[in-house]
C-alpha cells in the first residue's frame, strides 16, 4: 500500500466543537498506526475554524484522548486558527493564477437563485454569475457586500481516485459546484483549509470517516489547481450504534475520556477500536506493537461496524486480567475517591485487586467489589433474612471466637473455619454464605479465607 516515494506523514484533524468521539479515535489509530509500521511521522491537528461552537473545553479534552489511548503524535497540535494569513497567501495566488474568485452575491440573491432553480426544477447550485471566463463582462463590485472567495472548480469531466478501503470511485464534477474557499470574515471553509494543510504538512495518506467522500472530489480539485502532490485517501466505513444508527456527537456516541472514567483500559480500547474496520486474521487480542507490525493499511473493511459494549467489556475483561497489579491499585483508588474514599493504593489494595480482578470487567467493578473492604458493608435485608438464621448463629459466634484468637491470614482462617463447621456439624456453604452476608455484605466472593485475610482482623469482629 505504501508506494509514496517520500516519509510516510498521517494526521488526525478533530474538530474542536464536542468531544474526541469513537469513530474520530479509530480513524486517528489507524492513521497513527500506519505511520508508525512504515517508520514515517503522525500530526495532530486542531480544526477549529468553526468559531461559534469551538470551545477550549472540547481542545483539552481532544489532548487528554490523545494522551489516555497512547497516540503520540511528532508534530502539533497545529491550530487552524493561528494560519489565517496562510489561508489568505494561497487564496490570493490561486485567484492571481485563475483558479479561484471573489463572489459578490448577497444571501437574499443566493436565495433567489435557489428558488429560481427549484422552480425549473433544476439541482441547486451556484450560478457561477461572478466567476471570470472570455468574453464575459463582469458587473461592478458592489461596495456594501463583503465577498467570499469561492474555487473556480471544473465544469465537466470526473474526479476518479483509487480508495485505499473502497477501490476506485468516480465523482462526476456536474455534482458539485463553485466551492466557497473564504468566507466573507476572512475565515477559510473546511475544504479548503484542509488541503492547504494537507500540503503544507506534507500529508501522504488520510484516513478518514465515509461521510467525507463527497468532500474529496473538491479537495482533489483543489489540489490539482495548486499543481500539488495528492495524498492517498482511505475512507472508513462509519461505526453504527446497537440501535444500528450512526454513532455521531449529537447522537449516541460517548467521549473517549468517558471509557477512562468508566474503568476501560487504554491498550483495551485500543484493541476493541482497531478490530471495529480492520483485521488481522482471526486474531481477537493483540499488542500495541503487534498492530504496529501488522498495519500496512490492507485488510480494512467495506461496510460498516457495529459498536458492542457487551464485546469491549469482554476485551477489557482480558487486559484486567493481565494487569499489573500495582497499576490496577492506582486506578481503583481513583475510583473510590470520587465515591468519597481516601484509599491509599498500598500493597494491601494491589493484593486485592489481585484477587478480585479476574471477576471484573471494568475497573469500576473491580472498586464496586473493594469498596466494601473501606466503607461499611450494606447487605440487603432479603440476604439477611435468607441466610442469617437463628439455626446458623450459633456457629457464627463460635467463629467469631476463633477468628479473634486465629493466626490472621489465609492458613489460620481456613483453620479456623474448618474447626467450626466440624464443631457445629455444618457444611462449608451454610457457614460461608452468611460469612460473607455480614462481613462482605454479598453472598459471593472468592475464596473465603483469602478473601476475609485481606480485611484488618478489628473490621471482621465488628461486622459478625
Amino acid at each position: 500500500m505504501n508506494d509514496t516515494q517520500h516519509k510516510v506523514r498521517t494526521r488526525i484533524a478533530p474538530s474542536p466543537t464536542g468531544f474526541l468521539h469513537l469513530g474520530t479515535a479509530r480513524t486517528a489509530l489507524y492513521s497513527w498506526a500506519y505511520a508508525r509500521h512504515f517508520g514515517g511521522e503522525f500530526v495532530l491537528r486542531v480544526e477549529d475554524t468553526d468559531v461559534a461552537r469551538s470551545t477550549q473545553d472540547a481542545v483539552d479534552q481532544i489532548l487528554a484522548s490523545m494522551k489516555w489511548l497512547g497516540l503520540d503524535y511528532d508534530e502539533g497540535p497545529v491550530y487552524q486558527m493561528q494560519r489565517l494569513a496562510r489561508y489568505h497567501e494561497v487564496a490570493d495566488q490561486m485567484i492571481a493564477a485563475g483558479t479561484a474568485y471573489r463572489c459578490y452575491c448577497s444571501p437574499d440573491e443566493l436565495d433567489a437563485m435557489r428558488e429560481a432553480q427549484r422552480a425549473r426544477g433544476e439541482k441547486t447550485h451556484y450560478d457561477r454569475r461572478w466567476r471570470p471566463a472570455p468574453g464575459k463582462t463582469l458587473p461592478p463590485a458592489p461596495t456594501d457586500v463583503k465577498p467570499v472567495v469561492r474555487f473556480a472548480n471544473p465544469v465537466g469531466g470526473a474526479v476518479t481516485w483509487d480508495d485505499l478501503v473502497k477501490g476506485s470511485i468516480t465523482i462526476s464534477n456536474e455534482e458539485i459546484d463553485d466551492l466557497i474557499i473564504l468566507r466573507p470574515d476572512g475565515v477559510p471553509t473546511y475544504n479548503f483549509a484542509v488541503v492547504v494543510d494537507d500540503w503544507d504538512m506534507a500529508i501522504t495518506h488520510v484516513f478518514r470517516g465515509d461521510e467525507h467522500i463527497n468532500n474529496t472530489p473538491w479537495q482533489i480539485n483543489i489540489f490539482r489547481a495548486l499543481n500539488v502532490a495528492l495524498p492517498q485517501f482511505g475512507h472508513c466505513p462509519i461505526i453504527l450504534g446497537d440501535d444500528g444508527l450512526k454513532l455521531s456527537k449529537r447522537r449516541g456516541a460517548v467521549s473517549v475520556t468517558a471509557y477512562e472514567d468508566g474503568g476501560y483500559l487504554p491498550e483495551a480500547m485500543l484493541n476493541y477500536l482497531a478490530r471495529l474496520g480492520w483485521s488481522h486474521g482471526d486474531d481477537e487480542l493483540f499488542s500495541r506493537e503487534q498492530m504496529v507490525a501488522w498495519f500496512d493499511g490492507t485488510h480494512l473493511a467495506k461496510s460498516p461496524a457495529q459498536w458492542d459494549p457487551a464485546k469491549l467489556a469482554w476485551v477489557n475483561a482480558q487486559y484486567l486480567k493481565q494487569a499489573d497489579d500495582a497499576r490496577l491499585g492506582v486506578l481503583v483508588a481513583s475510583q473510590l475517591a470520587r465515591r468519597g474514599l481516601d484509599v491509599v493504593a498500598d500493597t494491601r489494595l494491589n493484593a486485592l485487586c489481585a484477587l478480585f480482578k479476574d471477576r471484573c470487567s471494568t475497573t469500576v467493578e473491580l472498586a464496586d467489589w473493594l469498596q466494601m473492604y473501606f466503607a461499611p458493608a450494606q447487605p440487603t435485608e432479603i440476604d439477611r433474612a435468607e441466610h442469617v438464621t437463628d439455626a446458623v448463629r450459633p456457629a457464627l459466634v463460635a467463629l467469631r471466637d476463633r477468628l479473634a484468637h486465629c493466626e490472621w491470614d489465609k492458613v489460620g482462617i481456613a483453620a479456623a473455619i474448618k474447626a467450626t463447621l466440624t464443631e457445629q456439624g455444618l457444611k462449608m456453604p451454610q457457614l460461608a454464605i452468611p460469612l460473607r452476608v455480614l462481613v462482605f455484605g454479598r453472598t459471593q466472593t472468592p475464596s473465603i479465607d483469602a478473601a476475609l485475610a485481606l480485611f484488618d482482623r478489628d473490621t471482621v469482629l465488628s461486622r459478625l
